[in-house]
């Protein structure tokens, strides 16, 4: 009888790509996939340990499925990506159900890994190394999507922010040849892939120097494969921003005008801490540089509150970042000291109950701003990348060029295809709209108003 495998994902996109790796090679394997946890022989959670709210989910989800495994002895549960990097003792001593813990890369080997902790009876480690000079690759991957494909371009980080885990967890970065990169998207393009999406946890920061080749000529050689119509990149370093990179976003138009740039604090003091490697002065001038530009670019950040030592004033600092940079849309969360960072040596001196308070000020500011903004595009026609069924009343769902979520009315389109949509409606994190169905509607480059902004 086929063995089926459930697998779920905690975190950010490179997570879910490697979810999509790991499906694909057990799939190779001769697995099938489930359609939930009690059809499943073997679970995988994919883990994220960038902030303690995901570990604890994860935790929380381990104890579900030891109970799960008292039902069903023969259940083989896995823990992949960063918590088993960094935390496989605490892992099983906790969550005993697990049979095998496999870090980043090591998700590759999770057929040979399941059949190691079947054979011994006892629970596998694999955990990454000394990482090779380039990151693991697999021709074996299970895309959820028939239209939009993330491409890896490096792993791994070499920066050290002081309250990141990522390069314990991921190591030091690691490109990938410029040549096997575009290699994957011509054959995604040949397959009917219209949009991709470059990952890297520093992206910008990409450089081929065999070939010669750094991100700037990379994204505009992707964005010259015929086929492809849209290019997303995620996420840039503010410290790897250059004017070429700029120039590639406005002169290319496959080259999507939205980039996001995490400046996790308004406050130069605070930034140097967290040895961010700018400060706020220098990251405005990157700011103006994009607003300045002759295509119009959404902007989007990460941003903390309540880091060691963050004063009143320098949250006033953050509130007043938004203020000026007006972004598109934001990630904010509190800080939550991480295993092993340079910031767990400082004191956790704000209370959890300030960070709150702070987070919900800053959310409702940059909600505020987003409204403003959205409220723009009332009376512009869009072009929209269809995903699917929308989750409001409307028929259907997609995003723009700019990355903005567009809920719209309109005959069945099939997710992948692109429709003009006229914008009718806003909200602070979508618009509203109806398809637009004459011939020879021409699209505006901008929303009225929105020039140089």
């Amino acid at each position: 009888m086929t063995r089926k495998y459930l697998i779920e994902t905690f975190g950010c996109q490179m997570n879910e790509l490697d979810s999509e790796k790991i499906a694909g090679v057990l799939d190779r394997a001769g697995y099938e996939e489930a359609a939930g946890p009690e059809s499943a022989d073997v679970i995988v959670l994919n883990t994220c340990s960038v902030r303690d709210k995901a570990v604890q989910k994860v935790y929380a989800r381990l104890g579900e499925f030891r109970r799960l495994k008292r039902e069903r002895p023969g259940l083989c549960v896995c823990v992949a990506g960063c918590m088993a990097q960094l935390e496989p003792a605490r892992i099983l001593a906790r969550a005993p159900c697990v049979e095998v813990v496999a870090g980043p890369q090591k998700g590759l080997l999770l057929p040979e890994l399941i059949e190691r902790a079947r054979t011994s009876g006892g629970s596998v480690v694999a955990r990454r190394g000394e990482p090779s000079a380039e990151p693991a690759e697999t021709p074996y991957i299970r895309r959820r999507s028939t239209y939009s494909a993330w491409v890896t371009i490096s792993e791994g980080c070499s920066r050290r922010c002081s309250f990141c885990v990522v390069p314990l967890a991921r190591g030091p970065e690691r490109p990938r040849p410029s040549r096997r990169i575009l290699e994957e998207v011509r054959a995604l393009a040949a397959e009917g892939y219209v949009e991709i999406i470059l990952l890297g946890q520093t992206v910008n920061s990409y450089r081929d120097r065999e070939a010669g080749v750094g991100f700037a000529r990379l994204l505009r050689e992707a964005a010259a494969v015929p086929g492809i119509r849209r290019i997303r990149f995620t996420s840039p370093h503010p410290g790897d921003f250059t004017d070429e990179l700029l120039e590639t976003m406005v002169s290319c138009p496959a080259v999507c005008n939205q980039i996001h740039l995490p400046v996790q604090s308004g406050s130069t003091r605070v930034l140097r801490t967290m040895l961010r490697g700018y400060t706020r002065e220098r990251y405005l001038d990157i700011i103006r540089k994009i607003r300045a530009a002759a295509r119009p670019i959404a902007i989007s950040t990460d941003l903390i509150v309540g880091f060691p030592g963050e004063t009143e004033r320098d949250f006033e600092d953050t509130l007043t970042l938004l203020d000026e940079v007006q972004y598109d849309s934001a990630f904010s969360f509190k800080y939550s000291p991480r295993p092993d960072t340079a910031a767990l040596g400082l004191e956790d001196d704000v209370p959890d109950e300030e960070k709150g308070r702070r987070l919900t000020l800053l959310q409702e500011r940059q909600r505020q701003i987003q409204s403003a903004r959205n409220s723009r595009y009332v009376g512009r026609i869009v072009e929209v990348l269809v995903e699917g069924k929308a989750r409001s009343r409307m028929a259907l769902a997609g995003r723009t060029s700019d990355n903005r979520i567009v809920n719209f009315d309109g005959p069945v389109t099939p997710p992948g295809s692109f429709a003009e949509v006229e914008i009718t409606g806003f909200g602070p994190n979508s618009l509203k709209g109806v398809r637009v169905l004459q011939a020879g509607t021409v699209r505006q480059a901008h929303p009225p108003g929105m020039e140089g902004i």
